[in-house]
């Protein structure tokens, strides 16, 4: 059985390849692809393969490699460990962009309520929900979310199941700022997040926010955000740089004691460990079915497999009109 995959072949060359589907392991089961949801900013980095020596981008990213980890199929075929599984069960995994996807462990169930293309918002969700719970977000906290893409959109409506009372929004383009007001942000700052401090002060009394999200992964953002913290405030790295030597630091963490937080992947500490990714995966579905968040207007471009050397050109230039872009596996 062979599989059609997309594959970066070296820098910003991305092809199509039938290749030979490696065998099923014990516990891993076989997903034939419905839609595969593009992670733009973690793509686009491994696609223009720079990034610093000794970074976790730089060990990670070898070509040939395969972008994709947001995964939405019916299983094929299970492993003789698996349980509770057949073929045609429709799930979620954390596989590549593959027409056939062998994944390890237990994939995530999706409920009948939950669609396709919802669905396939999984991996960032989980990402966004625990950054979230890093930041220790309380009652009626005021929240900066520098980025409105992708990840900024999730941040921006699970700040709000949180209840945050502000949730202001800050981002050089307009119709991602359009999204994110549609999505329950409170204010909306278009322009650098430079130049934001005399908005954020006026509308918290000169306080500043609770919490500053950077979800950005631009090295230049960081100093940006420091000033927009209130004093003892916290700013939240959920953006991933992959140049971190280009990040510098501004005389607030010392004078006004801000703290700075890294999150990444899915990774919670001790006293958070019972919200595993799947746990997570399910708490999505359940904000999803209760109309609590939105995403499936979330995406802004559907494309068949064949589309992706292109797709990632094009991605590479400007990711500014894309927010969700997802490979429709049907049209192979």
């Amino acid at each position: 059985m062979t599989s059609i995959n997309i594959v970066f072949t070296g820098k910003q060359q991305a092809e199509l390849r039938n290749e030979p589907v490696p065998d099923l392991p014990l516990d891993g089961v076989a997903v034939r692809t419905r839609v595969s949801l593009i992670s733009s900013g973690t793509e686009t980095i491994c696609y223009r393969g720079e990034s610093d020596p000794g970074s976790h981008w730089h060990n990670w990213v070898r070509y040939p490699f395969y972008p994709g980890y947001s995964n939405v199929g019916e299983i094929a075929q299970t492993g003789s460990k698996v349980t509770g599984f057949a073929p045609g069960d429709r799930v979620f995994t954390t596989s590549s962009h593959h027409q056939i996807a062998v994944a390890s462990g237990v994939p995530v169930p999706i409920p009948d309520a939950v669609s396709d293309e919802s669905a396939a918002w999984s991996k960032l969700a989980t990402i966004a929900q625990t950054g979230v719970r890093r930041a220790q977000l309380a009652m009626g906290a005021t929240v900066v979310i520098i980025g409105l893409g992708p990840l900024g959109q999730l941040l921006n409506q699970y700040a709000q199941v949180m209840g945050a009372e502000r949730v202001i929004a800050i981002d050089p383009l307009a119709s991602r700022l359009r999204v994110a007001i549609d999505h329950g942000a409170t204010h909306q700052f278009a322009g650098s997040a430079g130049d934001a401090l005399p908005f954020v002060e006026e509308l918290t009394d000169g306080l500043r926010a609770d919490v500053v999200f950077d979800a950005t992964g631009h090295p230049p953002v960081l100093p940006l955000a420091l000033p927009l913290a209130k004093q003892f405030g916290l700013v939240m790295l959920i953006g991933d740089a992959p140049n971190p030597s280009q990040q510098v630091l501004t005389s607030d963490v010392i004078t006004r004691q801000i703290s700075i937080r890294g999150t990444h992947n899915e990774n919670l500490p001790g006293d958070q460990a019972y919200w595993s990714p799947a746990r997570q995966v399910e708490l999505f579905y359940t904000y999803l079915m209760r109309g609590q968040i939105r995403v499936d207007d979330l995406i802004t471009s559907r494309y068949a497999p064949a589309d992706a050397p292109q797709v990632y050109a094009r991605l590479l230039r400007d990711r500014g009109a894309s927010l969700g872009v997802l490979f429709d596996w049907a049209l192979l």
